[in-house]
């Protein structure tokens, strides 16, 4: 530690909270079902909100083993701190909902004293582990600058390892006697994050390395996407299998459905709603689903749990289906990346739709070459209807596992139209300026479940309308609303809808015996995300695909007639388009306008051209209609 204390500080900004001034990570892989690693790290606190780094967090299950937890800090005056392992404590998963009801995943946790600004902090400690697969991953590269940073690996005599080096130019290893290997990297850059940017596994340096016995992969070993699948089947072997109380559910819940797709709705339904989620995602439990019996019985589970069981419960029904393992953020996996199971965080379905099956609802669907229709479906989401997927899956890539093994599929991407708000409005403007109205909103897609979670747990008439007082509150400063209903609150498979009407004092304002009336009334489409003083260093990525619309009618008051209108707007780029007019009919005035999303990532080489883009809209919110007096 003392060592590293007079390291040099890797160079930095003046956000940064500390700097990882040396890291080691020794993997010694001592059998198929044997690996002991000892890690060491050392930080320097810059920031007083760096002092979390001061916290020693290391997660272990059922088949790991945590031993010598022990932390120092060497202080940039006075004596040294030293903390040992009977000082941890062992606590559940925090922010992890449902962790309390798992006794297989924990944290151990050490607090490492004055973790202050200019301070020196480490840690370090061993895992023995039972892996659930010969493979690591060194994620060397995060969101503070590292100074020295070393991954070593001992393999048995005769054994072999397969590097892939991601987002990072590769460092060669030396090699030692004894099958032994280290690699070193140097002044490690931040990932400095940015609004809308991808997810960090997706731009951050790693190192994903793989170990091979003599004579290739093993049972807990893979190299390929359909190795990955193999070794996932295997894992999930006889977890679906029905139990009796299972069949008579199914029996129960299709009684009165008619139709092969009326039978998927409603099984898909009962897991939706009827099986809590209860979130498990580290060590074999976050990759071996419960028995679908298990699950049944106790009425929870997390995402692979229920797609374990209506997996089951469709195969029940005459229905066949495939898990599809995934990562529920779009760009952590990609064909460039090798099959790893560090990548993925979520399970869902690809169900395969049975012959004549066929129905405009059901738009989360591809031709698969060798399977026919697929159907992709998250039983995890209680909010999206059975037959479309959020926009977190589209284009998202996914191990589709099958009785032949895994193959990396990229899923549909729907129509934008699937995702959208309609929203219409008939207004008065008086001669004081005061603006009434009655507006009604009809959202489909995300933008449909985003209210509806917003709104599942609220349980008074008054908390219902605060996302239509959140959004007149981003285009109206005086205002209140006299009247709200929402439609289809709990019908997911209908469009959600607010209705409302309002009242905004001051809207028009004065200017010399004119009156500017501002046309586009509600809701805001542009972004200062790229109004900034640093370069954008990664795309900006869009949650989805979607169309939005905004129809507005004002009537002019007495005595007032047009005397200026704003121009027309074209904007049309390959990733997004936005159009909108204003226009006058009799004592009307008629605004519309329409914005669509077509990409889901603007790469940075295009990043000004959604900076004008998003300034044109701007431009476009801001402009106002001029009244005169007749």
């Amino acid at each position: 530690m003392h060592a590293v204390a007079s390291a040099p500080v890797p160079a930095h900004d003046e956000k940064t909270d500390a700097v990882l001034l040396y890291s080691e990570t020794a993997i010694n892989v001592q059998s198929l079902d044997k690996i002991k690693t000892r890690v060491r790290v050392a930080y320097k606190i810059l920031r007083p909100s760096g002092r979390d780094y001061g916290i020693a967090a290391v997660s272990f299950n059922a088949h790991t083993k945590i031993n010598g937890l022990r932390g120092w800090c060497i202080p940039a005056q006075g004596k040294d701190y030293e903390v040992k392992d009977k000082e941890a404590v062992v606590i559940a998963l925090p922010k992890v909902e449902g962790s309390e009801l798992i006794s297989d995943v924990k944290d151990k946790l050490l607090q490492i004293p004055a973790p202050d600004p200019g301070n020196i902090i480490g840690y370090e400690y061993e895992e023995e582990e039972q892996p659930m697969v010969l493979q690591t991953v060194w994620p060397f590269q995060r969101e503070i600058p590292g100074h020295e940073l070393h991954y070593s690996l001992q393999l048995p005599a005769g054994w072999e390892y397969k590097a892939s080096w991601i987002n990072y130019p590769e460092a060669k290893p030396t090699q030692g006697g004894n099958n032994q290997w280290e690699w070193v990297v140097s002044d490690v850059k931040a990932i400095r994050k940015e609004a809308e940017m991808p997810p960090i596994e997706g731009v951050a340096g790693q190192m994903i390395i793989s170990f091979f016995p003599p004579g290739g992969a093993s049972a807990n070993g893979f190299s390929s996407w359909l190795g990955m699948g193999n070794w996932y089947r295997n894992l999930t072997n006889g977890r679906r299998d029905a139990s009796p109380e299972i069949t008579q559910q199914v029996a129960t819940i299709t009684a009165s459905a008619h139709t092969p797709l009326e039978k998927m709705k409603a099984l898909a339904l009962f897991v939706q709603h009827d099986i809590r989620y209860v979130a498990i995602e580290l060590g074999i439990g976050g990759w071996q689903p419960h028995a679908a019996s298990e699950v049944f019985a106790h009425r929870y589970g997390d995402c692979k749990d229920k797609a374990t069981l209506l997996s089951t419960m469709l195969s029940q029904a005459g229905i066949e289906s495939f898990y599809v393992v995934i990562n529920s953020e779009r760009g952590s996996v990609t064909p460039q990346v090798p099959a790893n199971v560090g990548g993925f965080n979520h399970v869902i379905l690809a169900i395969k739709l049975p012959a004549n099956v066929t129905d405009s609802s059901l738009v989360a669907t591809i031709q698969h070459p060798r399977l026919g229709p697929l159907l992709y479906f998250d039983p995890t989401n209680e909010l999206t209807p059975f037959g479309e997927i959020g926009g977190y899956l589209q284009a998202n890539y996914g191990l589709l596992v099958t009785t032949d093994g895994g193959e990396l599929v990229e899923l549909p991407r729907q129509p934008p139209a699937m995702n959208s708000i309609q929203r219409t409005a008939k207004m008065t403007l008086d001669p004081t300026g005061t603006l009434t109205g009655e507006v009604s909103e009809t959202r489909v897609g995300d933008r449909a479940s985003s209210e509806r979670w917003r709104l599942r747990t609220v349980t008074k008439s008054a908390d219902r309308i605060k996302p239509i007082e959140d959004l007149l509150a981003g285009s109206l400063s005086l205002f209140s609303i006299t009247k709200a209903s929402i439609d289809n609150l709990n019908q997911t498979d209908q469009p959600f809808g607010f209705h409302y009407t309002f009242e905004a004092r001051s809207y028009a304002k004065n200017a010399g015996g004119l009156l500017l009336v501002r046309p586009r009334v509600l809701g805001v489409k542009s972004s200062g995300i790229l109004e900034t003083k640093e370069a954008r260093q990664f795309p900006i990525e869009f949650d989805g695909p979607s169309r939005d619309t905004d129809t507005f009618e004002i009537a002019i008051p007495t005595g007032y007639v047009v005397d200026d209108l704003p121009p027309a707007v074209d904007a049309d780029y390959s990733f997004a388009s936005y159009h909108a007019k204003t226009e006058v009919n009799g004592n009307l005035i008629h605004y519309s306008r329409t914005f669509e999303v077509k990409e889901l990532s603007v790469p940075v080489a295009r990043a000004e051209e959604l900076k004008k883009f998003y300034r044109i809209i701007a431009g476009d919110e801001r402009n106002a209609v001029v009244l005169k007096t007749k």
